[in-house]
């Protein structure tokens, strides 16, 4: 984990040399309590608790300053060069290490659209303010959404290989569920073989447990983030999955469907293969279009273009989010220039991003089509990180 953390304080530099930042201040306090997002990137797992101020410059130092009991943790991670310990206050040492830095900016942990780069709590930030109010320091303070967006969004090749090690883990999983599920299951049952079988693995699920998985059986299943029910699976009907773990910190997130023959049937009827091809030619068209330097409002509206042509509503949610630590990871996003996602459709898409991509619909009497798989952004365009469902399972 140390090596892993020492790469991406390594690679904040690199960014605050890019976009021209003078300083990184990441200030927290009792972090078992409110941890602020970017910590398992830049500190690991340890908690910080009076507080502390990790501070990356541009220039390539590298500066924790930490209550005393928290010294040799810090020094023990090997990410920062110069770690200063204090009792008191942290307040002198604070002043003293920006006093000699003198950073044209200070880029601090908040953010109007990215959660993930929002971090710093109000009374942190007017606890800050206190501390250096008898400099000008106040007036520097800026963003560092851009810089933990590039943070979080620029995959290493060690995290790239964790998101595909979680990818096969899980869908390992749904071959194993798709041979267990037959006529008769509840959503719920099928949800704890799915646990179960995570559990067996010694690893996670992606999110909360409680709805992860997502099971829909049938057009009268409530999709969206719900909990599985009683409702059983029927002959007839489709069954929708959203699903994935998480393996050594990082995440999968993946859809996949499966119909289930009624009797009679030796393949899925015409609405269901409709609404398949459908959301195939979604995917094609969001990945097709998924390159460096693209806003993502592009790649939504190509995905979303291929649902409406094909005449079915447009779903009503972005087509794809970052993946990485979280199933949902901040930063950049492939979605309508809708007021709820603020900015984030607009931010360009670069090389090393992780993305679950996931157009869907539904079909009338039958449920839910949505499919959802995790692409690499690379300099050439985007790979998929598993093997897509690129047909219709049915059983």
């Amino acid at each position: 984990m140390n090596d892993l953390i020492l790469s991406k304080v390594e690679q904040a530099t690199r960014i605050l040399q890019e976009l021209d930042i003078d300083l990184w201040l990441t200030f927290v306090r009792e972090t078992s309590a409110i941890a602020d997002p970017v910590l398992p990137l830049i500190y690991g797992p340890a908690d910080l608790t009076w507080q502390s101020a990790l501070i990356l410059s541009l220039s390539g130092e590298r500066i924790a300053i930490v209550g005393r009991y928290d010294v040799d943790t810090a020094r023990a991670l090997g990410a920062y060069d110069e770690v200063i310990a204090y009792d008191q206050s942290i307040a002198p040492h604070l002043v003293q290490t920006l006093t000699r830095l003198n950073p044209r900016q200070i880029a601090l942990n908040y953010s109007l659209d990215d959660v993930y780069a929002d971090g710093l709590g109000y009374g942190q930030y007017l606890l800050l303010r206190n501390y250096l109010r008898s400099s000008n320091f106040t007036n520097r303070f800026v963003s560092a959404a851009p810089i933990i967006a590039a943070l979080r969004g620029r995959k290493t090749t060690a995290e790239i290989e964790r998101i595909r090690a979680a990818v096969a883990a899980t869908l390992d999983i749904f071959a194993k569920t798709f041979q267990y599920l037959a006529p008769g299951q509840s959503e719920r049952d099928i949800a704890a073989f799915m646990q179960a079988e995570v559990a067996a693995r010694g690893l996670q699920t992606a999110w909360d447990a409680g709805d992860c998985p997502i099971v829909n059986a049938g057009p009268d299943s409530s999709v969206g983030h719900v909990a599985p029910t009683d409702r059983p699976v029927e002959p007839g009907q489709i069954v929708h999955f959203d699903f994935g773990v998480r393996r050594d910190e990082y995440c999968a997130d993946l859809q996949r469907v499966i119909y289930m023959l009624a009797e009679g049937e030796q393949s899925a009827p015409p609405p269901v293969q409709a609404g398949f091809a459908a959301v195939m030619a979604a995917m094609d068209a969001a990945v097709a279009a998924m390159r460096p330097g693209v806003p993502g409002v592009e790649v939504d509206a190509a995905a979303r273009r291929a649902i409406v042509d094909a005449g079915y509503p447009e779903y009503l949610y972005a087509t794809g989010h970052q993946l990485g630590r979280n199933a949902h990871d901040g930063g950049a996003s492939l979605a309508p220039a809708w007021e709820r996602y603020g900015q984030t459709p607009f931010m360009l898409l670069e090389a090393g991003q992780v993305y679950a991509v996931e157009p869907g619909l539904r079909v009338p009497g039958y449920g839910y089509i949505g499919i959802e798989e995790n692409v690499l952004v690379t300099e050439g365009g985007a790979e998929y990180l598993g093997a897509p469902q690129r047909e219709i399972v049915m059983k």
